[in-house]
């Protein structure tokens, strides 16, 4: 740094190696890792620029990278350990076995099912709280009315709150059931009350009881697409905007979800319910494309359930009326992919609408309900040592 040469003082240094602690390097790496597999055969995905896939005939191979850490599947080990050995010859990389950990995600295999968990992140969330000695509580977040900007005085450690809170969006991974809490209380990151650090302190009471809890997977006789969408309208005290929230499952599997307050004011609760719909069939279009180009693609329409008559009568109704041209993309978005036969949109009783979970706070024993839809459970009894 500021070396500057005697003979030549206009003249600069010719990089020829990107190394760590520089800009550049992670997109060097990024760009040298793609131009070898693309080499190798695999095809880099449209949907997620860190997936490749590899198609030959039968064979199958998928490929997901993040930074230096990289998950392979294969349809064969003879196969797997080709592109293996190839990996290995331009790169300083090994085999680590079957998946068991990534990204702070535990990986635990018990027949033909999967449990991802983050307990051991769960705990140190608790440490860094200095909330180890605790009582548990029920549910996350509790049933009374949303917190606004101004509940209670400020809080005296904004530092503190801001790395609990970003520590807690990492959680949400594997335990969508405090996505509606985190999201909560990520609003109020940049001026926090001490209301907000209660409600905070409510969520890690709720781990401190469940922090072996995690997502669990396995095998399914369909793969068609069903999502569950809902809307919280004008829940908002401060903007009075809405906050609406889904979740999609591949067969029994539950692959995605969201809790986020929405971007304008809707002026009913249709409305409101509508502009739900449109996420979560947006949500859907990207996931057949990704389904397409892992050659697993879905003929089926995909289900979205909506407990809003409204609005679902919005999305077959061919008719433009003069109180819908402020919510008209989205109409016609949503109207065009049911045309095409790619979604249905369908009622759901409000007491079955699982996306409840992602937009209030719901009574202990609707919330026990719903998490049990989401997969969300203890270990298998084989592993509730681990």
């Amino acid at each position: 740094m500021g070396f500057r040469h005697r003979d030549f003082p206009d003249h600069v240094c010719l990089l020829k190696k990107s190394l760590y602690g520089l800009k550049q390097a992670p997109r060097a790496w990024y760009q040298r890792f793609t131009d070898y597999v693309i080499s190798l055969g695999f095809r880099q995905s449209r949907c997620d620029n860190s997936l490749f896939i590899y198609q030959h005939g039968t064979d199958t191979a998928y490929l997901l990278i993040y930074v230096d850490d990289i998950i392979f599947t294969a349809s064969s080990t003879h196969l797997r350990c080709h592109i293996m050995e190839s990996l290995s010859s331009e790169f300083a990389m090994k085999d680590l076995g079957p998946l068991s950990y990534f990204l702070g995600i535990s990986v635990t295999r018990t027949g033909d099912r999967m449990f991802l968990s983050q307990s051991t992140y769960t705990r140190d969330i608790v440490e860094r709280a200095h909330m180890q000695s605790c009582n548990p509580v029920a549910t996350p977040v509790d049933t009374n009315p949303k917190l606004s900007t101004d509940s209670g005085p400020v809080f005296d450690d904004p530092t503190l709150y801001r790395s609990l809170a970003g520590a807690l969006q990492y959680l949400t991974f594997t335990r969508p059931d405090i996505t509606y809490a985190v999201q909560q209380i990520c609003m109020h990151m940049h001026a926090p009350r001490i209301d907000h650090w209660n409600a905070l302190k409510r969520i890690i009471r709720y781990l401190q009881g469940t922090s072996h809890y995690g997502l669990s997977l396995g095998s399914s006789s369909t793969s068609t697409l069903l999502a569950y969408t809902d809307a919280d309208w004008a829940g908002c005290p401060d903007t009075r905007r809405s906050t609406s929230g889904y979740c999609v499952y591949i067969g029994t599997n539950l692959i995605s979800w969201s809790s986020k307050r929405q971007s304008t004011v809707s002026r009913s609760s249709a409305e409101a319910e509508y502009r739900g719909i449109a996420n979560v069939v947006a949500e859907l279009s990207w996931l057949r494309n990704l389904l397409l180009e892992l050659h697993r693609p879905t003929s089926r329409a995909s289900i979205v359930y909506c407990d809003n008559l409204s609005s679902i009568y919005l999305s077959g109704n061919p008719v433009q009326h003069q109180r819908t041209k402020h919510i008209e993309l989205d109409i016609h978005f949503v109207r065009e992919q049911v045309h095409r036969g790619k979604v249905r949109i369908l009622h759901v009783p409000s007491r079955f609408q699982i996306a409840d979970i992602f937009t209030k706070g719901l009574p202990r024993l609707l919330f026990e309900d719903f998490r049990s839809s989401l997969s969300i459970r203890p270990p298998p009894a084989s592993t509730a040592g681990v």
